[in-house]
């Protein structure tokens, strides 16, 4: 009887995890009928959601159907509700109102994660976000349709709430975008707005004066220490009593793991994540692994973890698949790691800032290069390989073996 891996998502960490999966099982000879790798996803197609502040966010998907035939990959067009550790079985709801059980000798979950909103008044009538394609693509319609609104301070004004990664990469694109839409002399306004001390928090001391000094020279104001009480049409409150009139608030501040954790046993952190063993394995579960934003694993010896980022996605999932495989075939999984970490960070349409290391973190290229270096990750170091199997499980060795 045929031995089954079922993946639960498609995304970096899912597309990874079946690659390298299908690797090590061409790798030991051992034929697709004998060993079943099946995804899970709505559609067989990455979302690159890195990607889904840019302009155009429709266009930020890459078809994996020949990727998948190339190598030997099935896939189901669905969602997984609900997963049975005890009996090894999945309930998987087809994209067509089908349900069936669906068995798993190795599960990997890399379901991802979502934008979390907190009950703040208005938010969710009001709010936009580029947590997901749809948002993304409902938020590019909005500021499509702001050419047709009278001029006004609340059309000309985007408050992005959350001075982290995305709200800065978000923010640093808006002042081109609007000026797009609304015509070049358009008296553009863009804020964030952090709760924090300051932004880019997470950057530490020496990449920080170079962020603040570009969105200085953007345009960009921002408001510390302060959050968000409420929204409505024509405006969002400030916790300290302020209000920005504007037509266009966007939320950045937050995610959470699929709720599929919350099925799994085990400890869990804040952001939902499973705590998961040296080799991705959920405690408990010892037929169940977790990878990419469903799993918090730590990245070294030096007490850091992965993050919910395509970086850390790419890896997760690509030591998950391997492992899922290898306990199957009866070789020895490995334990995950990542001791580089790189930062990347855009900055409008001409500069970026790459940065090396936890903490501290090392500037290393500024502006103009850093702006190259970003644009080639965007549109060719974090898309799927060609549909050519050599090519595929290459790349999914270097996902695993090459670092930063």
């Amino acid at each position: 009887m045929a031995q089954k891996i079922v993946i639960i998502g498609a995304g970096f960490a899912g597309l990874l995890a079946a690659l390298s999966a299908a690797r090590l099982r061409d790798e030991k000879g051992v034929s697709p009928a004998d060993l079943t790798i099946t995804v899970v996803a709505p559609e067989p197609a990455l979302i690159v959601r890195p990607r889904l502040y840019e302009r155009n966010p429709a266009s930020m998907t890459a078809p994996l159907g020949e990727l998948f035939a190339a190598t030997d990959i099935d896939f189901r067009a669905g969602w997984v509700d609900k997963i049975d550790a005890e009996k090894s079985v999945v309930n998987l709801k087809g994209v067509d109102g089908s349900a069936e059980m669906l068995p798993y000798d190795r599960l990997v979950v890399a379901a991802g994660s979502h934008g979390f909103q907190p009950p703040i008044p208005g938010l969710a009538d009001f709010g936009h976000s580029v947590n997901d394609r749809a948002a993304a693509v409902a938020l590019d319609k909005h500021l499509q349709a702001l050419a047709d609104r009278p001029a006004s301070p609340a059309r000309d004004t985007v408050v992005v709430v959350g001075g982290g990664f995305t709200g800065i990469e978000v923010a640093t694109e808006m002042p081109d975008r609007l000026r797009e839409i609304l015509g070049q002399d358009a008296p553009v306004r863009v804020v964030i707005v952090e709760h924090g001390p300051c932004v880019a928090g997470d950057m530490g001391d020496e990449p920080r004066p170079y962020i603040e000094a570009r969105l200085r020279e953007l345009g960009i104001e921002t408001i510390v220490g302060s959050g968000v009480s409420g929204l409505d049409e024509g405006g969002v409150a400030l916790d300290d009593g302020a209000r920005i009139e504007t037509d266009t608030v966007i939320w950045s501040a937050g995610m959470r793991a699929s709720p599929l954790t919350a099925q799994l046993p085990g400890e869990r952190d804040t952001l939902g994540r499973v705590l998961v063993d040296p080799d991705l394995r959920v405690p408990g579960a010892p037929h169940i692994f977790a990878t990419g934003d469903t799993a918090k694993a730590a990245t070294d010896d030096k007490g850091n973890f992965s993050l919910m980022s395509c970086q850390h996605a790419r890896r997760l999932g690509a030591f998950a698949g391997h492992n899922a495989a290898a306990d199957l075939l009866g070789e020895t999984t490995l334990p995950y790691d990542q001791p580089s970490y790189v930062v990347c960070l855009d900055l409008g349409p001409d500069a970026a800032i790459f940065t090396r290391g936890w903490s501290p973190r090392t500037v290393e290229i500024t502006g103009p290069e850093a702006k190259k270096v970003k644009m080639e990750v965007n549109s060719v170091w974090i898309y799927p390989p060609a549909a050519e199997r050599a090519a595929a499980f290459q790349n999914a060795f270097e996902a695993r073996t090459v670092d930063f």
